[in-house]
């Protein structure tokens, strides 16, 4: 079992190069290809291992691992959350994300399109904004040309709270996340729930290009699981969501969490 709070003291940080926040910000990839991966938290200290020659890590001040709070929106029943439970290839998710360490919260617009490509768009909002952002004038500005649905619609729905590793190659051309300690809180319905030992990893690249740390996964066996964190935490703490195709995901969870 991994201590979260252990993290930051490991010893294979010191072969590590960092790339802080501001140089990060080079590395946008806001229009992109996602591919995402669930893996036992066990795994960890092997795919770091294997990735400090090739990438860096993203420090913000002198920490390496990121605590996330994000809080999605969402219609009063769910479109969202059910063009994704109904594989509709174009869709969209409106949350807003708050990055603790820096003190800085965003407005985030999230596309996928027929072509499986991720665009996301976003404005920094107050902090005070994070958990409502209606009365925000520019906010709700940006939403109306990024999404047919108006500000009134729209309800918060599910907080996702997490630690967060970002690692960067060091070509600057795609980047990863390794998210932990996944917990979720439904704002509707009052549920909570937590991912168990499990990481969910995103490797984000503009395009399908070669990429070491593929490579890398593929060699620890390691397989793509397409997955959302809105998705799987509505599951889990929403009983009237809609999940039917989400069925064999939560098993694979479960599998993960508890094997024989």
């Amino acid at each position: 079992m991994i201590d979260y709070n252990a993290i930051e003291s490991w010893p294979v940080w010191e072969n590590f190069e960092t790339i802080n926040l501001e140089d990060m910000g080079k590395v946008k990839l806001m229009n992109r290809i996602d591919t995402k991966f669930l893996v036992p938290a066990s795994m960890l200290p092997e795919l770091l291992a294997r990735s400090q020659r090739d990438y860096c890590v993203q420090v913000i001040g002198d920490k390496r691992v990121a605590s996330y709070d994000s809080l999605y929106f969402d219609t009063a029943d769910l479109e969202m959350y059910t063009k994704h439970q109904d594989k509709k290839l174009q869709r969209n998710k409106v949350r807003t994300r708050s990055y603790v360490e820096s003190g800085i919260a965003f407005l985030e617009i999230k596309h996928k399109n027929n072509k499986g490509r991720t665009k996301k768009k976003r404005v920094q909002i107050p902090v005070a904004d994070f958990e409502n952002f209606f009365s925000n004038v520019d906010a709700v500005g940006f939403l109306k040309t990024q999404v047919k649905y108006d500000p009134q619609e729209l309800l918060p729905q599910l907080h996702t709270i997490f630690r967060r590793i970002t690692l960067v190659d060091k070509e600057k051309t795609e980047r990863l996340t390794i998210d932990m300690d996944l917990r979720f809180v439904n704002v509707q319905t009052g549920n909570r729930a937590e991912l168990g030992p499990l990481l969910i990893i995103e490797l984000k690249q503009d395009g399908m290009v070669q990429s070491k740390m593929r490579n890398i996964l593929l060699d620890m066996h390691i397989h793509p699981f397409s997955m959302s964190k809105y998705c799987i935490g509505t599951v889990m703490t929403n009983p009237n969501a809609k999940h039917n195709r989400f069925k064999k995901k939560i098993q694979r969870i479960n599998k993960l969490t508890n094997p024989i």
